[in-house]
């Protein structure tokens, strides 16, 4: 049995807690309890979250514990000293340590991190770079594993690496298994970024919406101007014009940023050649995908799979 501790401390966010179904949904799929949960908080009881709700906690004692992960908030706030003396020795007592989003804070507070490479919501990296310049801090990963710590970004990228800390306890194919149970879009890897091309464009209307949804889902095809218009319903010229009006880039300058950051994905992913990943994308072939590469990360595909491979 490997017990999972989640450190909690006031006006923590509940998103912390989304990684614990991993474990949980881990153990059905196995049909057996492989994985006990434990809440743990600096004195135990009642602790009030940042949304209001209160989770009930053990008091953070010198128990026995495979992982122990440090939730954090909303906002970066003082640790006690206390719970920065609880957490001081914890990568020596404990197989693996971890943190969820600005968790990392209180973990870089007791020296965990000095040394070693984390990351955190990409909203607080440079602070969580300027105050502890001990740490190296990866600003653009979903979750980095350096030795026994691991961190991940902020919100959800907690349930990605709670569920790669389920692969590399009891391998990828249940990994995927509980990733499907959780209907995630897609098993992130940790090297993935933190931005979201698609989330970038900020479409304004369903329209050009349903059109960025319909070329995400066909990379391989074309995709001109003339087959997207015909998906919004509109002549290529309104479209090209409605296009640039609500997400400040044309229509093919869009469509190379997805193709882009799907290609990234597949590289990271580690599971495809580049040839394979152009094909796939529509960029047709690895030249092209080199070029659009440069443009969208100022590296080239062969880089990103390297670093793929060293942080996996």
């Amino acid at each position: 049995m490997r017990h999972i501790g989640f450190a909690i401390s006031a006006n923590c966010s509940l998103m912390g807690l989304a990684a614990a179904p991993a474990f949980e949904v881990a153990n059905i799929a196995l049909g057996q309890p492989v994985y006990a949960l434990h809440f743990l908080s600096e004195s135990g009881g009642a602790v009030l979250t940042s949304a209001g709700a209160k989770i009930q906690t053990v008091r953070f004692d010198d128990r026995t514990l495979d992982t122990l992960i440090v939730c954090g908030g909303l906002f970066v706030e003082p640790s006690t000293p206390a719970f920065i003396d609880l957490l001081q020795n914890a990568a020596a007592r404990y197989r693996r340590v971890a943190s969820i989003c600005i968790g990392a804070f209180p973990l870089a507070e007791a020296g965990v991190l000095n040394g070693r490479c984390a990351t955190t919501h990409w909203l607080y990296a440079e602070e969580l770079r300027t105050r502890f310049p001990k740490v190296t801090v990866e600003m653009d990963r979903i979750f980095v594993q350096d030795g026994p710590v691991w961190s991940s970004a902020g919100m959800t990228a907690g349930i990605d690496l709670a569920v790669a800390l389920v692969e590399a306890d009891l391998g990828v194919e249940l990994a995927r298994s509980v990733a499907k149970k959780l209907v995630m879009y897609h098993r992130r890897v940790g090297g993935q970024s933190q931005f979201s091309a698609l989330l970038e464009l900020e479409p304004k209307s369903d329209r050009i919406q349903t059109v960025l949804t319909y070329a995400k889902r066909n990379l391989r095809k074309t995709l001109s101007v003339e087959e997207l218009a015909k998906v919004a319903n509109l002549s290529p010229r309104q479209f090209s014009r409605l296009f640039r009006t609500e997400t400040g880039r044309s229509p093919a300058k869009a469509i190379e940023g997805l193709r882009a950051e799907e290609a990234r994905i597949m590289i990271e992913g580690g599971e495809h050649s580049i040839d394979e990943v152009a094909k796939h994308t529509g960029f047709r072939d690895r030249d092209r995908m080199r070029r659009a590469f440069r443009r969208a990360f100022g590296q080239p595909p062969q880089f990103l799979k390297t670093k793929a491979r060293l942080n996996p």
